[in-house]
């Protein structure tokens, strides 16, 4: 149990875990801890972003101007947008304004939002650490955002030589400095997630009011016997994908997001898990016969959300359907289906973890990101992986630009 707001069960077999491994693993916890928790505290560090005494790089009076746009367009890649994306997707019951996000090449999207929207009525917000991304910068001038002294456009990248930066001083548009210490994946809980965050109308001191700290008994013991275990699969090459299994439709972006946290942060030095999103019900008529009785090379995380609040189902016509099904919620039907998964896992000797959200609010959404950002990091620095860096990624974005000159 962590909180009122979620709870994590684990229900990972022995079978998957080196005894030995463990063992070595557990002695270098305690000064990961220490390292963490000096990290957080440190204002030139990556995960100083889950201090509560962050200073953010943007004034809330300075945003107000921008509050009366109706329609947000944010346009980005990677960590600049699958947080801001993730939030939206989470509390989009509470947002009244319409939101699109542009964080692929896809020019039907372009095309299509040309001819629903005037781009004087938008907001745009352009995030791009780097402040040269690519497909970011592509966007921007396929969307023909840019303008001298446009008092629609939001730009969030690194203050110094860049495209984007410069581009803001050159034509006079707002522009917020990027946190130079905080990369894309763990920046969602800094201006790059909550400026989105707050135009769309939400709460951003609650996003960060509830973020999951490893000083806390506890929270240390969960993160603990979590990461150990995790890092123990991971190093063993037993298993080698991560499902998610989705129960939970808010929560489809957030695994987006997580997905990248995962593979960026852990996959080098020849390990890591491959996180694959599998949407249910669907996915129990398409993938379930595999995850069931094909190779047992697979660790599955259960998220489902808990709840009594949901819609009956009537029927009037066929008394072998009203036998199961008149007068049942939807959320009984779902947890059916999720507990007779349950079920078979246990009887076959899967190995899973169950993420059980209880409320869906700010809070919750800030303490996922802040659980799983911890928990990723204690897991690269058991396996002296380093959580924070992209080689693989960088390599490419670097072939990219040669092949375009």
């Amino acid at each position: 149990m962590i909180n009122k707001n979620f709870f994590l069960k684990d229900s990972i077999k022995l079978k998957n875990l080196k005894i030995g491994l463990t063992n070595r693993l557990s002695k270098k916890l305690n000064k990961i801890f220490i390292d963490i928790n000096n990290d957080i505290k440190n204002n030139k560090r990556t995960l100083n972003v889950l201090n509560k005494k962050f200073q953010l790089r943007f004034k809330i009076r300075d945003l107000n101007r921008f509050k009366k746009f109706r329609t947000i367009a944010i346009i980005g890649m990677g960590g600049s947008i699958l947080g801001a994306e993730a939030i939206y997707d989470f509390l989009k019951i509470k947002i009244k304004k319409k939101v699109y996000f542009f964080n692929d090449l896809d020019e039907s999207k372009i095309k299509d939002f040309r001819r629903r929207e005037k781009n004087s009525k938008v907001l745009f917000i352009i995030i791009s650490k780097s402040g040269n991304t690519i497909e970011t910068l592509s966007n921007t001038f396929l969307l023909k955002v840019v303008k001298k002294n446009a008092k629609n456009v939001i730009i969030i990248s690194e203050k110094k030589k860049n495209f984007l930066y410069t581009l803001s001083k050159k034509l006079n548009l707002f522009h917020v400095e990027h946190n130079k210490n905080i990369g894309g994946r763990y920046s969602v809980l800094s201006e790059v997630g909550l400026i989105p965050a707050y135009l769309m109308g939400l709460n951003i001191f609650k996003l960060r009011s509830n973020i999951f700290s490893c000083s806390k008994k506890i929270n240390k013991l969960i993160i603990r016997n979590n990461a150990l275990k995790l890092a123990n699969i991971m190093y063993s090459k037993k298993i080698n994908n991560l499902i998610f299994l989705n129960y939970l439709p808010e929560l489809k972006k957030f695994l987006f997001w997580c997905q990248q946290l995962i593979a960026e942060s852990l996959g080098k030095k020849n390990l890591g898990f491959l996180p694959v999103i599998s949407n249910t019900p669907k996915d129990h008529h398409s993938l379930l016969q595999l995850y069931l009785d094909g190779p047992k090379d697979k660790l599955f995380n259960i998220f489902s959300f808990d709840t009594k609040y949901s819609e009956k189902i009537s029927i009037n016509y066929s008394d072998d359907l009203k036998s199961f099904l008149h007068q049942k919620k939807l959320s009984k039907v779902k947890n059916a289906q999720k507990n007779s998964l349950i079920k078979s896992f246990n009887k076959k000797g899967i190995s899973f973890r169950e993420i059980k959200i209880k409320k869906i609010n700010e809070e919750v959404i800030g303490e996922l990101f802040s659980f799983f950002i911890i928990e990723t990091i204690v897991v690269g620095k058991l396996l002296n992986i380093n959580p924070f860096d992209q080689p693989a990624v960088e390599e490419i974005k670097i072939n990219t630009k040669k092949l375009l000159k």
